[in-house]
């Protein structure tokens, strides 16, 4: 049986992007493939353990620096699970520049070199001098390279030379974390009496520079229609974001959310505000999640991003300058008072996200990279 090793950064029941679509292609290959996975540990500790038949080997971190996870012993551990598993395929997530220093050490590797590209790295110049020529080397020696949209994989100028071995494979989404059940209704209807009945602008994700929050509640002064503006996640722009809108009576604040709320909160509201503003966002799964439950969606045009795919302009909802405020306001504004543009979104976003991010639709394309 052809194997498998996938390093990821980490890996389920960490819950991220990436990791959701780790556990996805693994999943969809146990039944074919033997496989392990080597990802760092999300909690203390290294360990190993197996989750429905796949290994999983964790390894400890001393640190985090710009996103990386530190470990003294990554390299051997790694080397010591490569030497006796003897896999045909290494599965790189990337960004992930120790797996790939790591992998390009190895002496006599036989294994054929698998890249998810996920994202470039960005906004880390000085240390990504010194990344690059290890990037350079492992897309070099990649045998074949996935990226989630031709957008991004045409725009990357780490990829521009390798489009020939460049496959696209869209995320996809979990569709049964998103069916919603007649008994969950009760649910919705709660949380839109929460905030009196007035039609839910909503967005969820990280608190992190690129994904523009700052703009949706610059935004929220040009919105004429009645709304209630809800914000879900966190991260290290919090506080500061919370700041900005202290004395703002419908800007809310809700945290972090299980993944039950926040289905929750997709089928209640109206629209879905997705202002990122630069190629950091680099498909947008929760993008393709709020669409694939009838929520329309009103995003920035970011040059080279997968999110410009993922939400159709005029469409599945709308695609405006980016970084234009006012634009991003009115765009909201005509979905909140047209039930007719909200509805025919809404119809069209849930056929473009069943017809093309559903996990089915990636079966074909994982099952010809490995045989």
């Amino acid at each position: 049986m052809t194997k498998i090793l996938h390093i990821s950064k980490f890996f389920y029941p960490y819950y991220g992007g990436i990791e959701d679509m780790a556990l996805t292609i693994v999943n969809e290959l146990k039944d074919n493939f033997d496989q392990k996975v080597f990802c760092f540990n999300h909690q203390k500790g290294s360990i190993a353990e197996n989750i429905d038949g796949v290994d999983i080997i964790r390894v400890g971190t001393i640190a985090t620096f710009s996103s990386q996870p530190l470990t003294l012993r990554y390299q051997s551990k790694l080397s010591n699970v490569v030497e006796s598993f003897k896999p045909d395929f290494i599965y790189i997530h990337f960004p992930n520049p120790l797996a790939a220093v790591s992998v390009l050490s190895m002496k006599d590797l036989n294994a054929k070199i698998i890249l998810h590209w996920h994202a470039d790295i960005l906004n880390k110049a000085f240390l990504y001098t010194l990344i690059k020529p290890f990037e350079k080397k492992i897309v070099e020696k990649a045998y074949k390279i996935i990226c989630t949209s031709s957008n991004y994989a045409q725009s990357s100028p780490s990829l521009k030379e390798h489009l020939n071995k460049t496959i696209i494979m869209p995320s996809t989404i979990d569709e049964k974390k998103l069916k919603l059940n007649d008994e969950e209704n009760i649910n919705i209807i709660k949380i839109r009496e929460k905030y009196q009945n007035k039609k839910i602008v909503f967005f969820v994700g990280r608190h992190v520079p690129y994904k523009g929050i700052d703009l949706l509640i610059e935004a929220e002064k040009f919105i004429q229609e009645d709304c209630s503006i809800v914000i879900a996640g966190f991260g290290e722009l919090t506080t500061k974001l919370k700041h900005l809108c202290k004395e703002n009576n419908r800007i809310f604040f809700v945290g972090k959310l299980s993944n039950n709320d926040l289905k929750y909160y997709m089928y209640a509201s109206c629209v879905f505000a997705f202002p990122s503003v630069n190629r950091s966002e680099a498909f947008g799964l929760a993008l393709a999640e709020a669409l694939y439950c009838g929520l329309p969606a009103v995003s920035f045009n970011i040059e080279g991003s997968g999110s410009v795919w993922v939400n159709q302009n005029n469409i599945t909802g709308f695609v405006v300058e980016n970084k234009n405020v006012k634009g991003f306001a009115e765009a909201i504004d005509k979905i909140l008072v047209s039930d007719f543009i909200h509805d025919e979104f809404a119809q069209n976003a849930q056929e473009w996200v069943k017809n093309n991010f559903l996990k089915e639709k990636i079966i074909p394309t994982l099952n010809s990279i490995y045989t």
